[in-house]
C-alpha cells in the first residue's frame, strides 16, 4: 500500500514538472522586445498592424514569434521566425466568404451550429502564399464551443471536439 502511494505521487510530480516544462516553452513576449526582423517582417505585410499578443516559442529548430492583431479592424494572425521567414498568417473573414463546400462539410458535423470566428489560414514559402485551411470557432446547437480546421475542400483537419465553458448566448 506504502509502495503504492509512493509510485503516484512520483506519478503526479512527474506529470507536474513536465506541464509545467511545456508551460515555460511558449512566453509572452511585450511589443518592444519582439526582433526587428520579425516586427520588419509583419509590417511589410500588415503595414497598419496593432499588436494584441506577442508569444515566443521553440518550434523544432527554430524559434517562432506568434504574434495576433488588428488591422483595419480585422483580426489577424502571424507565425514567423526570429530571423523574419513567414511560416504562415490568417485573416479573419465574413461566414458570407466562407466557401460553401467548407460550409457544408460544417453544417453536416454541426448541424445548426452559430459560426463565432473564422480564420483564412495561407501558407508562405519563399515568396509562394496558398490557402491551406480555414480555423473555425463555433457554438453547436447544445451550446458546447470547439474548433474545427478545414482543408479548401472542405475535409475536416482538426477538431476539437470538446466543450469549452461558460459559452455566452
Amino acid at each position: 500500500m506504502r509502495r503504492a502511494v509512493l509510485l503516484l505521487g512520483a506519478f503526479a510530480f512527474l506529470l507536474f514538472v513536465g506541464t509545467a516544462r511545456v508551460r515555460a516553452q511558449e512566453e509572452v513576449v511585450p511589443q518592444d522586445k519582439i526582433p526587428m526582423a520579425v516586427m520588419t517582417a509583419l509590417l511589410s505585410k500588415f503595414p497598419k498592424a496593432k499588436i494584441d499578443k506577442c508569444t515566443r516559442a521553440k518550434e523544432g529548430d527554430d524559434i517562432v514569434y506568434d504574434i495576433e492583431f488588428k488591422q483595419d479592424g480585422r483580426k489577424g494572425e502571424a507565425d514567423i521566425k526570429e530571423n523574419g521567414i513567414y511560416i504562415n498568417y490568417e485573416l479573419a473573414i465574413e461566414a458570407k466568404d466562407l466557401p460553401k463546400v467548407v460550409r457544408d462539410a460544417v453544417e453536416k458535423k454541426y448541424p445548426k451550429a452559430t459560426l463565432k470566428e473564422i480564420m483564412e489560414e495561407k501558407e508562405i514559402h519563399g515568396k509562394e502564399e496558398k490557402l491551406s485551411a480555414y480555423e473555425i470557432v463555433l457554438v453547436t446547437a447544445d451550446k458546447k464551443e470547439l474548433e474545427v480546421r478545414l482543408s479548401p475542400e472542405g475535409k475536416i483537419l482538426e477538431d476539437t471536439g470538446a466543450a469549452k465553458p461558460d459559452v455566452k448566448k
